[in-house]
């Protein structure tokens, strides 16, 4: 096995195989025409897969290619000069390559930037950005692309929340004050591609995630109806959407977010870049009014995501005992 530590490798039963099914099933939607039919595609990818794609979704290419040349120029430095803006528990935000997701070390290394500056968290605790010296364009790449990936979640917000019935601007809202961050993956290429994961088997905790990603690929989707892991193929300029958790507990569970994880390639390295569309730390997540009545009543007690945040942050610090903090512990049990 060489020379890699063994806090990389997976469990025997979450290695992942050398040949992937691809998924078929996973729904290009093209937003160039908002219609019903299109409104009703985007509900049903929600509902069956908890992934879709989209396309002409008004994001410039250049935007695009800007952020992925700017991510190629700073994961390629020195450790030394990236480490100048290493996140820590205090810095929340800024480059890190020692992540664990389920308590098994990521295959990658990462600098997170913030939306809203300062963020605000719970305790009056405010997050800033770290920016590098290097490459002098990331900061301007980074904070126009943001821009582009706000609209867009905001009009994908509206797509689902008429999908569900409700009005459109239904969840703009909760974004007031909003948590919302950008990362930047690098996976390297890895020798031990059957035993390692880029990022392991996890759910988004926010509410939606706008997933740009370069032409090598990687990412796999838990399939609903099977179980089965499936490649995600990249599509040339389109942008891979899923389901948050808070989206699943607004919905009431008429959409689930789904598993999913990334394999690491043993020949070439690979670039994403993530986008987490996440609510106010104040807000209190909970299923719309809209989506329960006597028939249907509520799945979840509110939670504060500020606080659940917190939560999780601390425990991709850490290795842990237990898993972090789930939203199956604000379930309601049905015999309550």
């Amino acid at each position: 096995m060489g020379e890699v530590d063994p806090a990389f490798i997976q469990a025997e039963e979450h290695r992942p195989k050398l040949e992937s099914t691809e998924a078929q099933g996973i729904p290009l939607i093209d937003l160039s025409d908002l219609s019903n039919d299109i409104v009703k595609k985007v509900g049903d990818a929600c509902r069956d897969w908890g992934f879709f794609q989209v396309i002409n979704h008004g994001v410039p290419l250049e935007k695009r290619d800007q952020i992925f040349k700017a991510s190629r120029e700073f994961f390629g430095q020195k450790l030394e000069d990236k480490n100048k803006v290493r996140r820590s528990e205090k810095e929340v935000m800024g480059y890190y390559d020692t992540e664990h997701t389920k308590n098994v070390r990521d295959w990658k290394e990462v600098f997170d930037f913030t939306m809203e500056i300062p963020t605000l968290f719970p305790s009056s605790h405010q997050v800033y950005n770290q920016w590098p010296p290097y490459p002098p364009q990331l900061r301007e790449d980074c904070e126009e692309y943001g821009k582009e990936m706000e609209r867009l979640g905001y009009l994908l917000m509206e797509v689902i929340a008429k999908s569900l019935g409700v009005k459109a601007e239904r969840f703009h809202g909760f974004f007031k004050d909003q948590t919302s961050f950008i990362r930047l993956n690098h996976y390297p290429a890895c020798p031990v591609p059957q035993l390692a994961l880029g990022v392991g088997r996890h759910k988004d905790a926010g509410a939606l995630t706008i997933l740009a990603q370069d032409d090598v690929g990687g990412l796999q989707v838990k399939r609903k109806s099977d179980g089965v892991w499936v490649l995600v193929n990249p599509i040339p300029n389109s942008y891979i959407i899923n389901v948050g958790d808070i989206i699943q507990v607004w919905s009431n569970e008429r959409y689930e977010s789904v598993e999913h994880r990334v394999k690491v390639n043993g020949e070439k390295e690979r670039f994403s870049v993530p986008f987490f569309f996440n609510p106010s730390h104040y807000t209190m997540v909970q299923p719309l009014e809209e989506m329960t009545d006597e028939h249907n009543p509520a799945k979840y007690k509110p939670y504060n995501w500020g606080n659940f945040l917190a939560t999780r942050k601390l425990s991709n610090f850490k290795k842990l005992d237990v898993d972090n903090i789930q939203i199956s512990h604000f379930k309601i049990s049905e015999l309550s």
